[in-house]
């Protein structure tokens, strides 16, 4: 019994959205939100908590722990899309894919992100992979969001791998 090929779920739609960017969207640093991500993922160190503290040690405030990139910022006169949800980055695969996997999600920072800033987010889709495993076919996706400070330096970029099967 002859094999046959399995068709690609990649769709030319799909690879014409890879490095399309989504509208930006506002994220707050806010020291309420610092000091409970902090306690909530077991900071302890002071720069997280106390504002001397942090002036002390060279912060212009509270020191964002990592992983804390902002709250998003909720408009209702804005569309989803650009009122603190990311945007839709990739259009659908050939067939449905109803189980989705974190793959893994890596921050690099670029400097320091304190109490009292307002970053701006923009994700894009970086890559699309397939793979076939025990499970079957799989979408391997990168999704990178770069963060711009209130001056519009590159404070971090942060990105995401997902998996649709």
């Amino acid at each position: 019994m002859a094999e046959h090929a399995t068709e690609s779920l990649i769709t030319d739609e799909m690879r014409a959205a890879i490095g399309k960017e989504s509208e930006p969207w506002t994220c707050e640093v806010d020291r309420i939100q610092v000091r409970m991500f902090a306690r909530a993922v077991g900071h302890t160190a002071p720069v997280f908590y106390d504002e001397e503290a942090a002036k002390q040690a060279g912060y212009r405030s509270l020191l964002a722990p990592p992983g804390y990139l902002g709250t998003p910022v909720f408009d209702p006169n804005k569309s989803d899309a650009t009122s603190g949800r990311r945007a839709q980055l990739l259009p659908q695969p050939r067939r449905p894919l109803n189980r989705r996997l974190n793959g893994g999600t890596e921050i690099e920072y670029f400097a320091d992100i304190c109490a009292g800033d307002v970053l701006k987010a923009r994700s894009r889709l970086a890559s699309v992979d397939e793979r076939t495993g025990s499970i079957g076919q799989m979408l391997i996706t990168t999704t990178e969001t770069i963060y711009t400070n209130q001056h519009g330096e590159t404070v971090a970029i942060m990105r995401g791998t997902g998996i649709l099967y």
